[in-house]
């Protein structure tokens, strides 16, 4: 199937490869501008999305604006049957919805209507939950919303990371994409409308969600540090007069009668912390301001702290 691809991060590139690897021609791909790098900001590094189509020798399009009309005629010239998006980081306006006859497909990160929106990852870790998954649908003019074409789930472990469930649902992602446009050529994709009663969102990241609440439980403050990682991070100021960031952490099962927010233990395999509900988190990876990301046991060697005396 002749196919145009709009994508950016990492996210995407799986379902790139996936197109082509299954003999689609990817007419032409579409990706946000290359952004500047480097301590002067005077270099240019293209999106993971351009480098995988340059290997391809597919051309790539960096519009800044989609409702221009320049975007919408350079896709005219492609003439694509079917454009299949992944984390493009762009609203497509109505008019490039309806170029393509087979539509437009997203390849969203979550299982909707669950988490709509930015960084569904990151809030069905920071929620607790223990699924999520990938779901391809037919895009609409409302963000999200569109007719479900299939979903692939797959568990969230309770120490997992965003960082490992952000890479194996974008394998999925690829994956499943070639499967559904399969169907979409030969005319056997379902439709499944979403049911608006279960939709949630997920909203953009921002650094007011750093601060570490240790009235919260510990269950949801391990949340929180596994599903904010590596950007915006937690942090807390609790041992340091600077926020110091916490990039990992564990529930040890112990109780404590210290005060929320009290350091109870500290040792080389962690820095342990009263939560609101009584139990212990254990911290075990920090960044104090200007240095880098590190072990508890490394941190403490160059920041004591006495628990003793809490």
């Amino acid at each position: 199937m002749r196919i145009v691809f709009m994508g950016t991060p990492d996210f995407a590139v799986p379902s790139l490869e996936a197109l082509v690897q299954a003999g689609h021609e990817v007419c032409g791909v579409f990706s946000q501008p290359d952004k500047p790098v480097g301590r002067h900001q005077n270099k240019l590094q293209p999106t993971p999305v351009k480098a995988c189509a340059q290997s391809h020798g597919i051309p790539v399009f960096q519009p800044t604006k989609l409702r221009d009309g320049t975007a919408l005629a350079q896709l005219k010239e492609l003439n694509p049957e079917l454009i299949v998006v992944a984390a493009y980081g762009r609203i497509l306006p109505d008019d490039i919805l309806a170029l393509p006859p087979k539509g437009c497909i997203n390849v969203h990160s979550s299982l909707l209507p669950k988490y709509r929106g930015s960084a569904p990852i990151h809030w069905a870790v920071i929620n607790g939950e223990q699924e999520t998954g990938v779901t391809i649908m037919h895009m609409a003019s409302e963000l999200d919303a569109g007719d479900i074409i299939a979903q692939l789930a797959t568990p969230i472990d309770p120490n997992e990371t965003v960082e490992t469930v952000h890479d194996r649902l974008a394998q999925m992602g690829g994956e499943l994409l070639v499967k559904t446009v399969a169907q979409i050529a030969d005319g056997t994709a379902s439709r499944m409308p979403q049911d608006p009663a279960k939709v949630t969102l997920a909203p953009m990241l921002s650094r007011s969600l750093s601060p570490i609440d240790w009235e919260q439980p510990a269950r949801s403050i391990h949340n929180k540090i596994r599903g904010l990682v590596p950007w915006p991070a937690t942090s807390t100021d609790i041992f340091s007069k600077e926020p110091v960031k916490v990039f990992a952490s564990v529930e040890t099962g112990e109780t404590t009668t210290k005060a929320p927010g009290t350091v109870v233990r500290t040792g080389s395999d962690g820095i342990d912390v009263a939560c609101g509900d009584g139990q212990v988190l254990r911290l075990l990876e920090l960044q104090a301001p200007g240095s880098r990301r590190m072990a508890a046991g490394d941190y403490l060697r160059g920041h004591p702290i006495d628990a003793s005396k809490n």
